[in-house]
């Protein structure tokens, strides 16, 4: 429930779940003033241009529709060019202008003619979008590092299209348990080592060896679980047994691409070969569960369930409607991360964690990319590994474009 109080007029109730901008819209539009939203006596009557929405010229004057920031559109002025204190905004609307007439150029359409003392109504109108997505795009982008709880940061784009942050979607940092199905997150027991690296290990007493290196980078082969330090154990946060549980330390960008695959993962920095990237997280359902769902996510091309068959195949991992960064991340047949079973604090080989890590040095602005069909083995097998439970699938074709692509995603 949204809330606007004002103080001279008493209290003013909207309609819940708006955004901000509507709460301030609102306000201004009916003079009340709210701290909690930011509009104060002070600033109730300040003006700040938001973008551009349209051009022309009159009496040889360039004039710019500007729609000023937290004021209903009802309110739009036209503005002198010489008004006009914002050459970033300007600027940005001529690239705007200048992209779609090249997307129409592209399109093979009729290009409209351009007037010098106006513009076409189309193109005031993809002006408008653009500047509406961009913002959304920026509130989005916030509220992802605001959820996130890891170092790297993250970033979003869209220089491909119109589309704006998904609406269906929920940030979350580790599994979220179905109804009926129970997460241990405490740890039994832990080692008292002094140098984990060094001496025996949660690891040795699993059974396996210490997965990483002095460089933080793995050193096992695909299909070997991970056994990190938990809770329990007595050795600190910079122990060289504690990396998949510190979460992704790379700053990525969730980008729209050009090849038709929607939204997809590019990273911003370098990343070393073996190293840990992200985890894969979302709602966690059982297999019967999941075999509905599946059956509904490929009639619309879709795939987000990974099944958690460490050693059995009772649950799986659904990040369509919750999930990270690892949400957004495309399939490639020749990918260049890896899949892991980890176990910290909780150790039921039923609910392993799921770990991607670099294949291959990735470079700066590179797409991260995962094999659908791969599980924690780190096999791939048409006939006994699918990334979805559901037996009866509906193909979705692959984009991948690699080399050694096998056709479909499933």
């Amino acid at each position: 429930m949204a809330a606007a109080g004002a103080e001279a007029r008493g209290a003013w109730c909207v309609p819940c779940l708006v955004s901000l901008d509507t709460l301030q819209e609102l306000c201004r539009k009916e003079m009340l003033t709210c701290k909690s939203i930011g509009i104060t006596k002070r600033n109730l009557n300040n003006y700040e241009v938001e973008y551009l929405c349209d051009y022309k010229v009159e009496k040889d004057m360039e004039y710019y529709l500007v729609k000023w920031k937290g004021w209903p559109d009802s309110t739009n002025t036209w503005e002198p060019l010489q008004n006009l204190k914002c050459p970033l905004l300007l600027q940005q609307f001529y690239n705007d202008k200048h992209n779609y007439l090249s997307q129409v150029k592209k399109c093979k359409a009729i290009i409209p003619k351009y007037n010098n003392k106006a513009l076409k109504p189309a193109i005031a109108e993809y002006i408008v979008k653009k500047a509406k997505q961009r913002i959304a795009l920026q509130r989005w982008q916030e509220e992802l590092n605001r959820r996130k709880n890891h170092k790297g940061m993250i970033f979003v784009e869209n220089t491909v299209d119109l589309e704006g942050p998904p609406s269906d979607f929920y940030y979350i940092n580790e599994y979220k348990p179905a109804p009926g199905i129970s997460l241990v997150n405490e740890a039994t027991f832990g080692c008292s080592c002094t140098d984990c690296f060094f001496e025996k290990c949660c690891p040795a007493e699993a059974g396996v060896l210490l997965a990483y290196n002095k460089n933080q980078q793995i050193r096992i082969p695909p299909g070997t679980p991970i056994y990190e330090c938990n809770s329990r154990c007595q050795c600190g946060p910079d122990c060289p047994n504690r990396i998949v549980q510190k979460g992704t330390q790379y700053s990525l960008c969730i980008f729209r691409t050009s090849n038709g695959c929607g939204w997809g993962v590019k990273t911003l920095v370098k990343i070393k070969r073996m190293s840990f990237v992200m985890e894969y997280v979302g709602e966690v359902i059982t297999s019967e569960e999941a075999e509905r769902r599946g059956q509904f996510y490929d009639n619309k091309g879709i795939t987000y369930l990974f099944d958690l068959d460490y050693e059995s195949d009772e649950f799986t991992v659904d990040a369509a409607r919750y999930g990270n960064v690892s949400h957004f991340v495309n399939h490639s047949c020749d990918p260049n991360l890896q899949v892991f079973n980890v176990f910290i604090d909780n150790l039921d080989t039923r609910l392993p964690r799921i770990a991607l890590f670099s294949t291959r040095t990735i470079n700066a602005g590179e797409e991260l990319t995962f094999d659908y069909q791969m599980k924690g083995s780190g096999d791939v097998s048409s006939d006994s590994i699918d990334h979805s439970p559901a037996k009866k699938r509906v193909r979705t074709i692959c984009k991948c474009g690699a080399v050694t692509c096998r056709g479909y995603l499933n």
